[in-house]
Protein backbone atom coordinates (compact mmCIF):
# COMPACT_ATOMS: atom_id res chain seq x y z
CA UNK A 1 0.00 0.00 0.00
CA UNK A 2 1.19 3.34 -1.21
CA UNK A 3 0.77 5.71 2.02
CA UNK A 4 0.45 9.22 -0.21
CA UNK A 5 -0.52 13.21 0.71
CA UNK A 6 -2.34 15.50 -1.47
CA UNK A 7 -0.90 18.65 -1.44
CA UNK A 8 -4.14 21.13 -2.83
CA UNK A 9 -7.61 20.21 -1.51
CA UNK A 10 -9.39 21.75 -4.52
CA UNK A 11 -12.87 20.70 -6.33
CA UNK A 12 -10.44 18.55 -8.10
CA UNK A 13 -7.62 17.07 -5.07
CA UNK A 14 -10.81 16.03 -3.71
CA UNK A 15 -11.56 14.20 -6.37
CA UNK A 16 -8.81 12.50 -6.58
CA UNK A 17 -9.01 11.20 -3.38
CA UNK A 18 -12.60 10.26 -3.38
CA UNK A 19 -11.62 7.91 -5.98
CA UNK A 20 -9.67 5.71 -4.44
CA UNK A 21 -9.75 6.12 -0.30
CA UNK A 22 -11.31 3.22 1.17
CA UNK A 23 -11.63 1.59 -1.89
CA UNK A 24 -9.96 -2.27 -1.98
CA UNK A 25 -7.62 -3.06 -4.75
CA UNK A 26 -6.23 0.20 -5.28
CA UNK A 27 -2.86 0.30 -3.64
CA UNK A 28 -2.81 3.92 -2.64
CA UNK A 29 -4.53 5.81 0.75
CA UNK A 30 -4.20 9.00 1.76
CA UNK A 31 -2.93 9.85 5.16
CA UNK A 32 -2.24 13.83 5.33
CA UNK A 33 -2.48 16.85 3.33
CA UNK A 34 -1.67 20.46 3.02
CA UNK A 35 -4.03 23.64 1.63
CA UNK A 36 -4.15 27.15 1.04
CA UNK A 37 -6.98 27.06 3.10
CA UNK A 38 -7.13 24.69 5.50
CA UNK A 39 -10.40 25.80 7.38
CA UNK A 40 -12.65 25.20 3.78
CA UNK A 41 -11.45 21.48 3.58
CA UNK A 42 -10.66 20.50 7.20
CA UNK A 43 -14.33 18.85 7.72
CA UNK A 44 -13.64 16.96 4.63
CA UNK A 45 -10.36 15.57 5.57
CA UNK A 46 -11.10 14.61 8.99
CA UNK A 47 -13.73 12.33 6.66
CA UNK A 48 -11.47 11.25 4.71
CA UNK A 49 -8.69 10.45 7.58
CA UNK A 50 -6.24 13.12 5.77
CA UNK A 51 -4.25 14.51 8.85
CA UNK A 52 -4.37 18.21 7.82
CA UNK A 53 0.06 19.54 7.74
CA UNK A 54 0.46 23.23 7.58
CA UNK A 55 2.34 23.48 4.29
CA UNK A 56 4.07 20.91 1.77
CA UNK A 57 7.31 21.32 3.76
CA UNK A 58 5.68 19.65 6.73
CA UNK A 59 4.58 17.04 4.09
CA UNK A 60 7.32 16.20 3.22
CA UNK A 61 9.19 15.70 6.26
CA UNK A 62 6.27 13.33 7.44
CA UNK A 63 7.90 9.72 7.72
CA UNK A 64 4.70 8.49 6.98
CA UNK A 65 4.30 9.84 3.54
CA UNK A 66 5.89 7.71 0.48
CA UNK A 67 4.50 9.45 -2.13
CA UNK A 68 2.94 13.36 -3.04
CA UNK A 69 -0.30 14.09 -5.45
CA UNK A 70 -0.13 17.34 -6.57
CA UNK A 71 -3.53 19.58 -7.49
CA UNK A 72 -2.10 22.56 -7.20
CA UNK A 73 -1.68 26.17 -9.19
CA UNK A 74 0.23 25.65 -12.74
CA UNK A 75 3.09 27.35 -12.16
CA UNK A 76 4.01 26.07 -8.94
CA UNK A 77 4.22 22.15 -10.36
CA UNK A 78 8.19 22.18 -11.09
CA UNK A 79 9.32 23.27 -7.79
CA UNK A 80 7.19 20.99 -5.95
CA UNK A 81 8.18 18.23 -7.67
CA UNK A 82 11.89 18.81 -7.31
CA UNK A 83 10.84 19.50 -4.01
CA UNK A 84 9.28 16.39 -3.43
CA UNK A 85 11.72 14.28 -5.55
CA UNK A 86 14.71 15.87 -3.38
CA UNK A 87 12.17 14.36 -0.21
CA UNK A 88 12.53 10.85 -1.67
CA UNK A 89 8.48 11.07 -2.57
CA UNK A 90 6.92 9.46 -5.52
CA UNK A 91 5.01 12.33 -7.28
CA UNK A 92 1.80 12.48 -9.31
CA UNK A 93 1.48 16.11 -10.60
CA UNK A 94 -2.10 17.23 -12.07
CA UNK A 95 -1.55 18.35 -15.67
CA UNK A 96 -0.49 20.53 -17.18
CA UNK A 97 2.81 18.92 -15.94
CA UNK A 98 4.49 23.03 -16.30
CA UNK A 99 4.27 26.19 -18.22
CA UNK A 100 7.62 25.84 -19.92
CA UNK A 101 9.46 23.09 -21.76
CA UNK A 102 12.85 24.03 -19.21
CA UNK A 103 11.38 24.15 -16.15
CA UNK A 104 9.05 20.39 -16.86
CA UNK A 105 12.81 19.35 -17.98
CA UNK A 106 14.41 19.91 -14.24
CA UNK A 107 11.26 18.42 -12.97
CA UNK A 108 12.03 14.90 -14.35
CA UNK A 109 15.87 15.45 -14.08
CA UNK A 110 15.05 15.31 -10.26
CA UNK A 111 13.13 12.59 -9.95
CA UNK A 112 15.41 10.55 -12.15
CA UNK A 113 18.30 11.27 -10.18
CA UNK A 114 16.09 10.55 -6.94
CA UNK A 115 15.09 7.59 -8.13
CA UNK A 116 11.40 8.17 -7.77
CA UNK A 117 8.44 7.55 -9.93
CA UNK A 118 6.74 10.71 -11.71
CA UNK A 119 3.08 10.46 -12.92
CA UNK A 120 1.38 12.95 -15.24
CA UNK A 121 -2.05 13.30 -14.28
CA UNK A 122 -3.85 13.04 -17.97
CA UNK A 123 -6.39 10.15 -17.16
CA UNK A 124 -7.75 10.23 -20.85
CA UNK A 125 -5.05 7.74 -21.86
CA UNK A 126 -6.86 5.43 -19.31
CA UNK A 127 -9.98 4.98 -21.70
CA UNK A 128 -10.70 2.31 -23.16
CA UNK A 129 -11.76 3.59 -26.28
CA UNK A 130 -8.52 5.08 -26.58
CA UNK A 131 -7.09 1.97 -26.18
CA UNK A 132 -8.84 1.06 -29.11
CA UNK A 133 -8.00 3.52 -31.11
CA UNK A 134 -4.03 2.51 -30.90
CA UNK A 135 -4.87 -0.84 -31.40
CA UNK A 136 -6.82 0.14 -34.82
CA UNK A 137 -3.56 2.14 -35.67
CA UNK A 138 -1.57 -0.19 -34.93
CA UNK A 139 -2.83 -3.10 -36.70
CA UNK A 140 -2.94 -0.77 -39.94
CA UNK A 141 -6.81 -0.61 -39.68
CA UNK A 142 -6.51 2.96 -41.31
CA UNK A 143 -3.77 3.02 -43.24
CA UNK A 144 -1.85 5.60 -43.72
CA UNK A 145 -2.33 8.01 -40.99
CA UNK A 146 -3.10 11.34 -42.68
CA UNK A 147 -5.01 13.50 -39.96
CA UNK A 148 -5.65 14.08 -36.70
CA UNK A 149 -8.78 16.33 -34.97
CA UNK A 150 -9.26 16.64 -31.81
CA UNK A 151 -11.88 19.05 -29.43
CA UNK A 152 -12.17 19.44 -26.07
CA UNK A 153 -14.65 22.05 -24.60
CA UNK A 154 -17.29 22.96 -21.64
CA UNK A 155 -18.26 25.86 -19.36
CA UNK A 156 -15.72 25.36 -16.78
CA UNK A 157 -14.60 29.73 -17.02
CA UNK A 158 -18.10 30.41 -16.51
CA UNK A 159 -17.45 30.20 -12.94
CA UNK A 160 -14.10 31.68 -12.90
CA UNK A 161 -14.21 35.12 -11.08
CA UNK A 162 -11.24 37.52 -10.69
CA UNK A 163 -8.96 36.59 -7.62
CA UNK A 164 -9.27 32.35 -8.46
CA UNK A 165 -5.59 31.53 -9.42
CA UNK A 166 -7.38 29.71 -12.56
CA UNK A 167 -8.75 33.38 -13.77
CA UNK A 168 -4.95 34.89 -14.09
CA UNK A 169 -3.68 34.62 -17.51
CA UNK A 170 -0.51 33.62 -16.47
CA UNK A 171 -1.54 30.39 -14.64
CA UNK A 172 -4.40 30.04 -17.74
CA UNK A 173 -2.64 31.34 -20.56
CA UNK A 174 -4.58 30.08 -24.20
CA UNK A 175 -7.45 30.04 -21.62
CA UNK A 176 -9.28 26.53 -21.07
CA UNK A 177 -5.99 25.23 -22.59
CA UNK A 178 -4.81 24.75 -18.52
CA UNK A 179 -8.08 23.50 -17.87
CA UNK A 180 -9.06 21.14 -20.62
CA UNK A 181 -7.17 21.35 -23.57
CA UNK A 182 -3.85 20.47 -22.36
CA UNK A 183 -6.03 16.60 -22.51
CA UNK A 184 -6.74 16.50 -26.02
CA UNK A 185 -2.46 17.82 -27.02
CA UNK A 186 -1.97 14.71 -24.88
CA UNK A 187 -4.26 12.63 -26.58
CA UNK A 188 -3.35 13.32 -29.56
CA UNK A 189 0.67 12.63 -29.15
CA UNK A 190 -0.32 9.52 -27.31
CA UNK A 191 -2.03 8.61 -31.07
CA UNK A 192 -0.04 10.38 -33.50
CA UNK A 193 3.20 11.15 -31.85
CA UNK A 194 5.18 13.95 -31.50
CA UNK A 195 3.79 17.73 -33.15
CA UNK A 196 6.73 19.60 -35.48
CA UNK A 197 5.06 22.92 -35.73
CA UNK A 198 1.86 24.62 -35.00
CA UNK A 199 -0.15 27.86 -35.30
CA UNK A 200 -2.45 29.36 -33.13
CA UNK A 201 -5.39 31.64 -32.67
CA UNK A 202 -6.63 32.42 -29.46
CA UNK A 203 -9.33 34.92 -28.42
CA UNK A 204 -12.16 35.84 -26.11
CA UNK A 205 -15.53 36.37 -27.70
CA UNK A 206 -17.79 36.12 -24.85
CA UNK A 207 -15.55 36.03 -21.14
CA UNK A 208 -14.87 39.07 -19.83
CA UNK A 209 -12.39 38.27 -16.70
CA UNK A 210 -9.33 39.15 -18.99
CA UNK A 211 -8.62 34.94 -20.57
CA UNK A 212 -9.69 33.78 -24.04
CA UNK A 213 -12.64 31.50 -24.59
CA UNK A 214 -11.40 29.92 -27.55
CA UNK A 215 -8.19 28.60 -28.99
CA UNK A 216 -7.82 26.82 -32.18
CA UNK A 217 -4.63 25.08 -33.45
CA UNK A 218 -3.70 23.89 -36.63
CA UNK A 219 -0.07 21.77 -36.34
CA UNK A 220 1.32 18.90 -38.27
CA UNK A 221 3.13 16.01 -36.30
CA UNK A 222 6.67 14.80 -36.59
CA UNK A 223 5.74 11.60 -39.03
CA UNK A 224 3.93 13.85 -41.33
CA UNK A 225 0.01 13.68 -40.25
CA UNK A 226 -1.75 17.64 -39.92
CA UNK A 227 -3.84 18.16 -36.81
CA UNK A 228 -6.73 20.72 -36.10
CA UNK A 229 -7.32 21.60 -32.52
CA UNK A 230 -10.02 23.19 -30.52
CA UNK A 231 -11.16 24.15 -26.69
CA UNK A 232 -13.65 26.23 -25.91
CA UNK A 233 -13.80 27.66 -21.99
CA UNK A 234 -17.72 28.45 -22.38
CA UNK A 235 -19.72 26.71 -24.12
CA UNK A 236 -21.43 23.08 -24.18
CA UNK A 237 -19.39 19.96 -22.97
CA UNK A 238 -17.11 18.40 -25.75
CA UNK A 239 -14.82 15.38 -26.22
CA UNK A 240 -14.25 14.66 -29.66
CA UNK A 241 -11.21 12.78 -31.27
CA UNK A 242 -11.14 11.87 -34.77
CA UNK A 243 -8.27 9.94 -37.05
CA UNK A 244 -7.97 10.00 -40.35
CA UNK A 245 -6.42 7.42 -42.65
CA UNK A 246 -5.74 6.08 -46.22
CA UNK A 247 -8.12 2.78 -45.55
CA UNK A 248 -10.39 4.14 -42.62
CA UNK A 249 -11.41 6.60 -39.96
CA UNK A 250 -12.15 6.35 -36.36
CA UNK A 251 -14.19 8.75 -34.20
CA UNK A 252 -14.38 8.78 -30.66
CA UNK A 253 -17.46 10.70 -30.57
CA UNK A 254 -17.75 11.28 -26.46
CA UNK A 255 -15.30 9.58 -24.00
CA UNK A 256 -17.04 5.84 -24.22
CA UNK A 257 -18.49 6.07 -27.73
CA UNK A 258 -16.19 5.24 -30.58
CA UNK A 259 -17.28 4.85 -34.33
CA UNK A 260 -14.82 2.97 -37.30
CA UNK A 261 -15.55 3.59 -41.11
CA UNK A 262 -13.47 1.92 -43.26
CA UNK A 263 -12.87 2.42 -46.92
CA UNK A 264 -14.49 -0.83 -47.65
CA UNK A 265 -16.83 -3.17 -46.21
CA UNK A 266 -18.96 -2.79 -42.85
CA UNK A 267 -18.33 -0.19 -40.01
CA UNK A 268 -19.45 0.01 -36.50
CA UNK A 269 -19.76 1.19 -33.62
CA UNK A 270 -18.64 0.92 -29.81
CA UNK A 271 -20.14 2.22 -26.75
CA UNK A 272 -17.81 1.23 -23.92
CA UNK A 273 -18.87 0.90 -20.08
CA UNK A 274 -18.08 4.42 -18.24
CA UNK A 275 -14.33 4.00 -16.61
CA UNK A 276 -13.38 5.82 -13.45
CA UNK A 277 -10.26 7.23 -14.99
CA UNK A 278 -9.19 8.84 -11.91
CA UNK A 279 -8.60 5.51 -10.31
CA UNK A 280 -6.55 4.09 -13.04
CA UNK A 281 -3.99 6.78 -12.96
CA UNK A 282 -3.88 6.22 -9.20
CA UNK A 283 -4.18 2.96 -9.18
CA UNK A 284 -1.19 3.05 -12.06
CA UNK A 285 1.20 4.95 -10.41
CA UNK A 286 1.08 3.18 -7.47
CA UNK A 287 1.48 0.11 -9.03
CA UNK A 288 4.75 1.71 -10.59
CA UNK A 289 5.84 3.11 -7.03
CA UNK A 290 5.50 -0.40 -6.33
CA UNK A 291 8.17 -1.77 -8.97
CA UNK A 292 5.00 -3.02 -11.36
CA UNK A 293 4.18 -2.25 -14.80
CA UNK A 294 6.16 1.78 -15.69
CA UNK A 295 3.45 4.35 -15.33
CA UNK A 296 1.93 4.56 -19.21
CA UNK A 297 3.07 8.18 -20.03
CA UNK A 298 6.09 8.08 -20.40
CA UNK A 299 7.98 11.31 -18.87
CA UNK A 300 9.59 12.47 -22.56
CA UNK A 301 5.78 12.60 -23.66
CA UNK A 302 5.13 14.58 -20.68
CA UNK A 303 7.69 17.29 -21.45
CA UNK A 304 7.09 17.40 -25.39
CA UNK A 305 3.16 18.38 -24.55
CA UNK A 306 4.83 20.74 -22.25
CA UNK A 307 6.73 22.51 -25.27
CA UNK A 308 3.82 22.05 -27.27
CA UNK A 309 1.89 24.07 -25.10
CA UNK A 310 4.20 26.65 -24.93
CA UNK A 311 4.99 26.91 -28.49
CA UNK A 312 1.38 27.29 -28.73
CA UNK A 313 1.57 30.41 -26.53
CA UNK A 314 4.47 31.81 -28.69
CA UNK A 315 2.75 31.10 -31.79
CA UNK A 316 -0.54 32.79 -30.70
CA UNK A 317 1.53 35.80 -29.56
CA UNK A 318 3.38 36.04 -33.24
CA UNK A 319 0.54 35.38 -35.29
CA UNK A 320 2.29 32.47 -37.39
CA UNK A 321 3.48 28.88 -37.50
CA UNK A 322 6.35 27.92 -34.91
CA UNK A 323 8.44 25.21 -34.93
CA UNK A 324 8.17 22.77 -31.67
CA UNK A 325 11.30 22.57 -29.74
Amino acid sequence: MLDAALVGMGRWGQTLVNSVQGREGSGIRFVAGSTRTPDKARAWAAEKGLDLLPDLEAVLADPRVKAVVLATPHQQHAEQVIAAARAGKHVFVEKPFTLSKASAEAAVAACREAGVVMALGHNRRFLPAITEMKRLLAEGALGTLLHVEGQISGAAADGWRPGMWRSDPHESPLGGMGAMGIHMIDAMINLAGPIERVSVISQAQVLTIGLDDTTAMLCRFRTGPTGLFATLASAPRVWRLALFGSQGRVEQRDMETLAFHPREGQGWERRFEPTDIERAELEAFAAAAAGGPAYPLPVEEAIHGVSVFETMIHANASGGPVLVP
